[in-house]
């Protein structure tokens, strides 16, 4: 069953990891295959709501850039380095390939041969030498098991042409010889009693008792094939192992997690069509043919709490967006196809999931309940963000039902978790909440924190904003504004780069401006500090 994967933006808040959460869930309890996944580490106030729901942590979701791994090659087409050079070239025929990965035992990929590796190393082959199995030999000349004493034959061949006389007076015959005779019976003997590797009678002939007894006591093997002398000696060869003729130099190969982006690239310099595609134990896996390559199987996804391209995962423009659900304003992201959208205007991505659940007639349990409490209070900061509608407040109270919170408390302990400093460096409160917008060519960077100890921030004043300088350089935006939001006094602090007085200024129409300027009933990123600059920037 195809896979959905279901996430919030890059900077995880408490309502995003929850919403994909909850919505994952309603997804599996509906029949649909679908992960709830994070792009970012979690903050630790949604930490605190995930181990006081005995809730796992979703894993962590890279990108969801088209990899080998989801493109249809030919899974399982690999042969192993003991098929004869006459078994893999009919094994290309049967699947219509022209090459074909070889492995040893363990399915670790030894190299790629191709029917053009095969016509180069049959046609010209000199070496008359076998280096192969009992059965290979049988299998390519149509052979009859006489004596079998050895699975493994190494040998030269020699066909018995001369009469008897001339072949015993020219040729000695050793253990390492593999002879080619039709009812020849003077050099059958002479064969047997040397203890050739191996006699292949042609024509259907077979082997008196006498001489059956003699290829046993000299451990001689004995095959017989209806083909003639002439035809044994044309195909036999065809039975060496096929790792006799196998490239030792060094293979173009895929592993299952290389992007299919920079295989296409590297592709079109090698101009070749057959790729071994290995895990990453180099386990082969099978091969993947660029001619035959027609529709990759784009991941599915679904975005929770955001609808914003810079804002998600990365590699989503070759993705399948499925769906979204989100309470922010539509942003430029794109589909090639009708979607499910559901935007509200609401406080909480968490009261739109509680309509899904009701819509299609679900049971919400109790931690789920709480997960979706969770991120109503935390994105609504207990009610007192602008953001906050009726809506949500009486979706908050349905779930109260059945999660029995006591609220005020639980918000409170979940904030003050969530705003502790405790071993938080600069770098890591400015990324706990970050976002970046844009209007026109104009860049944007807004971080929020929400904390209870905004003078542990203040009082550091400089050294932020010298992060905030190297932030703005290193992310090439044009503006970047940390608004610290104070929950008690209904308010929030301003620190801004160098560039931005002016703008921060004019958007909140303030008489005078400063570094750390508390700007009162601003607390809402969404409605109030977002909106504001954006309507100054358009002017």
């Amino acid at each position: 069953m195809e896979k959905y994967y279901i996430f919030g933006h890059q900077n995880p808040d408490t309502d995003s990891v929850t919403a994909a959460i909850t919505l994952a869930n309603l997804k599996r309890k509906l029949g649909i295959n679908a992960e709830e996944r994070v792009l970012g580490d979690i903050n630790k106030e949604t930490k605190f709501v995930l181990d006081y729901f005995k809730v796992k942590e979703p894993r962590y979701l890279n990108d969801v850039k088209l990899k080998i791994k989801d493109i249809d090659y030919r899974k399982n087409c690999y042969l192993s380095q003991d098929k004869s050079i006459k078994q893999v070239y009919e094994y290309m025929q049967k699947k219509n390939t022209t090459g074909v990965p070889i492995v040893n035992k363990n399915k670790d990929l030894l190299g790629l041969i191709t029917a053009k590796d095969i016509l180069n190393k049959v046609f010209y082959l000199n070496d008359s030498n076998l280096n192969t199995s009992y059965d290979n030999i049988l299998k390519t000349i149509t052979g009859e098991e006489v004596i079998k004493i050895d699975e493994e034959i190494n040998g030269k061949v020699l066909a018995a042409a001369f009469n008897h006389e001339t072949f015993e007076n020219n040729v000695i015959l050793t253990n390492d010889d593999i002879v080619i005779t039709g009812d020849r019976y003077s050099i059958i003997e002479y064969a047997l009693t040397s203890k050739v590797k191996l006699l292949i009678l042609v024509g259907g002939a077979t082997l008196p008792k006498e001489h059956i007894r003699l290829a046993k006591k000299n451990k001689v093997n004995v095959i017989k094939t209806n083909l003639n002398t002439f035809e044994v000696s044309r195909v036999i060869l065809y039975s060496n192992y096929i790792s006799k003729i196998l490239k030792k130099e060094a293979q173009h190969v895929l592993h299952e997690n290389d992007y299919y982006d920079a295989f296409l690239t590297e592709s079109e310099i090698l101009k070749i069509d057959n790729y071994p595609v290995v895990d990453k134990n180099n386990k082969c896996l099978g091969l993947l043919r660029k001619s035959e390559i027609s529709s990759p199987n784009k991941k599915k996804v679904i975005l929770v709490d955001h609808n914003e391209i810079d804002q998600s995962a990365i590699g989503l423009e070759e993705a399948e967006i499925t769906e979204i659900v989100d309470h922010h304003k539509i942003g430029k992201i794109t589909t090639a196809s009708p979607i499910n959208f559901r935007n509200m205007i609401v406080g909480s991505s968490n009261t739109i999931i509680y309509f899904l659940y009701k819509e299609n007639g679900v049971k919400i349990t109790k931690q789920i309940a709480g997960l979706m409490l969770s991120g109503i209070l935390s994105d609504t900061i207990n009610f007192k963000s602008p953001t906050t509608t009726e809506t949500d407040k009486k979706v908050a109270k349905e779930l109260n039902k059945i999660a029995k919170l006591k609220i005020d408390k639980f918000a409170l302990n979940m904030f003050k978790a969530g705003t502790s400093l405790e071993g938080m460096s600069i770098d890591d409160v400015l990324n706990v909440d970050s976002k970046t917008f844009r209007v026109g060519t104009i860049s944007f960077t807004i971080s929020q924190m929400l904390t209870l100890n905004y003078e542990e921030i203040l009082n550091k004043k400089d050294a932020y904003l010298s992060e905030i300088e190297k932030l703005k350089d290193l992310t090439n935006v044009s503006h970047y504004l940390f608004s610290i939001t104070d929950i008690m006094n209904n308010g929030s602090y301003f620190i801004y780069d160098k560039d931005s007085e002016e703008l921060i200024k004019s958007s909140f129409h303030l008489k005078k401006i400063e570094e750390g300027v508390f700007v009162e009933n601003i607390i809402s990123r969404k409605k109030q500090i977002v909106p504001s600059i954006m309507n100054t920037l358009e002017k």
